[in-house]
């Protein structure tokens, strides 16, 4: 009976941090987003130029690339995350892209 308890306490544990490190990882990028966003609103203010505005990458967008400024990395998950990239175009235009990156997941073998 004594072994019957611990085990269901200690799977009660097992599945409560679970659910705990699932909405931590959600706060995490909702943190990390904002940060981005004012970084890169900073980031515009000090070259003189408009803040960029947050586009989904779409499979096959034409992109000019001159200088990337930004790219988040991915957070600590099992499964896509988004990512965005910012970066300056040939007329020197600030464009920040939403994309999808593979979290960074201790059993990806990595």
């Amino acid at each position: 009976m004594k072994f019957y308890t611990i085990g269901l306490g200690v799977l009660t544990a097992m599945l409560s941090f679970g659910a705990l490190a699932e909405g931590g990882g959600d706060r995490t990028f909702a943190l990390m987003m904002e940060r981005n966003e004012k970084a890169m609103a900073d980031y515009a203010a000090k070259n003189g130029k408009p803040a960029p505005e947050v586009r989904a990458y779409r499979y096959g967008m034409k992109l000019d690339i001159v200088k990337v400024v930004n790219v988040t990395p991915p957070i600590r998950a099992c499964n896509p995350v988004p990512s965005r990239m910012t970066y300056e175009d040939s007329s020197g235009k600030l464009n920040t892209l939403e994309y999808q990156v593979m979290g960074v997941c201790r059993n990806n073998g990595s």
